[in-house]
């Protein structure tokens, strides 16, 4: 792991591939960590890739500069992490890619800093919402697959994923990749990542916040105002989805209108779930290659 001080917090990355290489950047999702690109890194390091792959606030040995910086998680302020660490590595453009948590990110960097994004690669699509649209309520089968959302919202659940972190996550890979025979030490290596002490907060202030039962930061607002009229991804731009994603994620008939560059969607079979880069690494790599190419 390196650390680098970048906007408001203490970054831990992971980097490999030649310092003069194009630079892609891979972020992960909730509840994983680094680990998911575990087989993507070295794949795009011998393609002459520079790939930096950081944690999240909230998330391994990422950590906040000040004790007394509000540990926000609204979607925005992820975003404007990843930015501030491009910023800090001197790096103007990069591959953007990722999944759950990550793939929003990367939408919105896309999004709101085309300028920075040679290319995009998103797991389910286009993530990018708002607190009107969190409120919205769904039908009652789309609504069971956020059961973990309404827990969250209560004291009891965030007790609970403070005392079970590592139980509730095992649980959430299972739900989610129900085809993926993980074993324990690949869990393992990826949980040892939930054991920051802001992740518990930054978990359940996102969750709540996407509901509107928190708020964000007023400095925020501007951009989240800008977020909230979904706009459209001009980037040269590839999203995938696994034949056996157990999370809740919409067709790519509903979002493929959000994409005005070069576009293409593509499903995974051979029951790839959620965490998509660990699962099927090789299909990942494919597209971060074909996207560059675009």
């Amino acid at each position: 792991m390196k650390q680098v001080n970048a906007g408001l917090l203490s970054v831990g990355y992971v980097e490999d591939g030649p310092a003069g290489g194009p630079v892609v950047i891979l972020l992960h999702g909730w509840p994983y960590d680094i680990h998911s690109f575990v087989d993507v890194v070295p794949a795009l390091a011998s393609k002459g890739y520079r790939v930096v792959v950081p944690h999240l606030r909230g998330f391994g040995t990422t950590t906040f500069l000040s004790e007394s910086t509000i540990r926000n998680g609204q979607q925005s302020v992820v975003a404007i992490d990843i930015i501030a660490l491009m910023d800090a590595l001197n790096i103007g453009k990069a591959i953007v890619a990722g999944f759950d948590w990550g793939a929003r990110t990367a939408d919105i960097m896309a999004a709101l800093w085309p300028e920075r994004c040679r290319g995009l690669v998103s797991v389910s699509g286009y993530l990018i919402g708002s607190q009107a649209a969190g409120k919205a309520p769904l039908p009652p089968k789309a609504e069971l697959q956020w059961w973990y959302q309404f827990y969250f919202a209560t004291d009891r659940g965030q007790d609970g994923y403070a005392k079970y972190r590592r139980d509730f996550a095992k649980l959430i890979w299972q739900l989610a990749s129900p085809k993926w025979a993980f074993d324990d030490a690949t869990f393992e290596r990826s949980a040892a990542a939930f054991d920051s002490p802001d992740h518990v907060q930054i978990v359940i202030h996102n969750y709540r916040w996407r509901l509107g039962l928190a708020e964000g930061e007023p400095k925020y607002d501007e951009i989240e105002k800008r977020l909230a009229v979904a706009p459209v991804i001009t980037v040269p731009s590839i999203t995938m989805e696994g034949d056996a994603n157990g999370a809740p994620h919409l067709e790519a008939s509903a979002y493929a209108g959000k994409f005005s560059g070069k576009y293409s969607h593509r499903v995974v079979t051979g029951g790839v779930g959620h965490n998509l880069p660990q699962e099927a690494p090789n299909e990942f790599v494919q597209a971060i290659l074909d996207v560059d190419a675009f």
